[in-house]
């Protein structure tokens, strides 16, 4: 198989015109044409760590959720991480291809991801931008309503999460909104769409006034919320080849660490 394969299925699952403007979503080095692929190495963000793991791991292919390319990059002279990934991935011959807002925004996409490891039915798109199913933030019901004490304790386990944000509501949680990563921006449409808890990756810290008595407001943490991205590689590539090798990165990237 060839790499080129691997990424029509991953554009075809998220295509690229449902990335942002600002977003820099798609492959970011390498030939993909001709080259057969080795391996696959799937992670969320692209780090020299997660590069030296593809070459142990024989994989010519790294799939990220965050683009390691996302500004311009006017010299490679291996003064950042970014300079010097690029440098390593071409020296290594190693192609990188990220799917990132498209991948938020997609049918099944992280969003959805979230919605399924929380457990919630009847989901709906908050604000749907493009096709069916495809939009910002998900809404859907929790199972058995919780006390809001027991819904962040759920939350913690479910993500794995050692230090949770919240603010102060009080009430039952029935109806649960949600969006990976930086979400914050869906606040107010969660609060308009019925939720009565809104879980994202990051809340600023003036973004928790004013909804103590309205709705509860949870941020996981940016890798935290957004870890099971690669459960959807895995299963893209697997329906197009079952034979090829897929691992998941043994590094953790997430760069914030709790005490």
């Amino acid at each position: 198989m060839i790499i080129k394969e691997i990424v029509n299925a991953l554009e075809n699952f998220a295509p690229l015109p449902l990335q942002e403007d600002y977003d820099n979503a798609g492959l970011q080095i390498g030939l993909t044409e001709t080259e057969e692929v080795t391996g696959v190495l799937l992670c969320l963000d692209v780090t020299e760590p997660v590069i030296r793991e593809a070459v142990e791991k024989n994989c010519n292919l790294i799939i990220s959720h965050h683009p390691l390319i996302f500004r311009g990059v006017k010299h490679i002279t291996g003064t950042t991480y970014v300079e010097r990934c690029i440098a390593m991935a071409i020296r290594n011959g190693i192609s990188i291809y990220s799917a990132h807002t498209n991948l938020d925004s997609a049918k099944n996409g992280v969003m959805y991801k979230m919605a399924e490891k929380i457990g919630l039915a009847d989901c709906e798109i908050i604000n749907p931008r493009f096709a069916e199913g495809s939009g910002d933030g998900l809404i859907g019901n929790l199972p058995t309503p919780l006390s809001a004490e027991d819904f962040v304790r759920f939350l913690k386990r479910t993500f794995n999460v050692k230090a949770l944000a919240h603010n102060a509501f009080g009430g039952m949680i029935r109806k649960v909104a949600l969006c990976g990563g930086a979400g914050a921006f869906l606040i107010g449409d969660a609060l308009r769409s019925g939720a009565d808890a809104f879980v994202t990756g990051e809340i600023k810290y003036h973004d928790y006034f004013g909804y103590d008595d309205k709705m509860m407001l949870c941020a996981l943490g940016h890798y935290e919320s957004e870890q099971f991205t690669t459960e959807i590689f895995t299963s893209i590539i697997k329906e197009v080849d079952t034979k090829v090798p897929v691992f998941v990165t043994n590094v953790n990237t997430n760069p914030i660490i709790y005490l």
